[in-house]
């Protein structure tokens, strides 16, 4: 989840949102804060990107599809990657379980190994799996991942992973908010995370702290505002929403380098930070 991102999938939101009618129409459905603003949107990706396109070698764009929906931007749910290829997941939104299949396809086409897929009654979301390290995953159990997937997943990874965590979530603010594990929790070096302890476990912050981690508390306004949610480009090097202004001075303190990017459009209305946003395919 922290070292260096070598090559990376993304979606514009000219491809996910496709226009301002179609947001309009769409928005509500999707249970977006209020409706995005199309233009604002394009000015905000361009800026978030170009902070991408400073650190990752290879960025690759998903195309538009009319059976994906308005959160096919945030490009990170529907698939997780490991060191043996791409975990194809379900969704437990159903409203997104159609975006497995493009990005399965999409995969195919670009010759990116597929490690397996999810079958029958099992829902997972990417936002619920966390690599603590190349050997140790977490897999958050709640309303987007269920026990059959957690089972499944397990068995997909049983040659790769060593430790397979289960984290309970909490209820939160209910099943059709969209609260995952890496809402409260952002790997951003080795022993480095940005988390907001009032939703996590006891057992998983006592564990952070037993292996050594130094933990970059989140304040609960900048948690409403996506400041949990921080991506590693590199370790120590962090992308954030503009505006968590304590969470960024935390984080520098603690060493790391923090760009930003105005989210409002892109990421706060739809809950999406820059995690979700992208899908780490190879980090080395």
């Amino acid at each position: 989840m922290y070292k260096k991102l070598n090559t990376v999938i993304v979606k514009h939101p000219k491809e996910a949102f496709i226009s301002q009618e179609h947001l309009r129409s769409e928005w509500k459905k999707f249970n977006y804060i209020s409706e995005p603003d199309y233009m604002k949107a394009q000015q905000e990706y361009e800026q978030f990107l170009s902070i991408i396109k400073k650190h990752v070698g290879q960025i690759k764009f998903l195309p538009v599809s009319e059976k994906a929906g308005l959160d096919s931007l945030y490009a990170h749910d529907p698939v997780k990657f490991t060191k043996k290829g791409a975990m194809i997941l379900k969704s437990g939104k159903k409203l997104r379980q159609p975006e497995a299949e493009i990005y399965k396809e999409f995969l195919q086409e670009k010759n990116i190994p597929i490690l397996g897929e999810l079958t029958g009654d099992a829902v997972a979301d990417g936002g619920d799996l966390v690599w603590l390290d190349d050997r140790t995953l977490l897999i958050g159990r709640g309303y987007r991942t269920n026990d059959e997937a957690i089972r499944q997943i397990k068995e997909m990874t049983k040659e790769i992973v060593e430790e397979c965590i289960v984290v309970p979530l909490p209820h939160d603010q209910g099943e059709e908010e969209c609260l995952h594990l890496m809402s409260f929790i952002s790997i951003v070096d080795e022993n480095l995370a940005v988390v907001y302890s009032r939703l996590m476990p006891v057992f998983l912050r006592q564990m952070l702290l037993k292996r050594g981690f130094q933990l970059v508390e989140v304040p609960d306004d900048e948690y409403q505002r996506l400041g949990c949610n921080v991506l590693a480009v590199a370790p120590r090097i962090c992308v954030m929403v503009s505006g968590n202004h304590q969470t960024k001075q935390r984080l520098l303190d603690a060493g790391a380098t923090v760009y930003e990017y105005e989210g409002n459009e892109i990421s706060y209305l739809g809950t999406g930070g820059p995690t979700c946003l992208t899908c780490p395919v190879e980090r080395v």
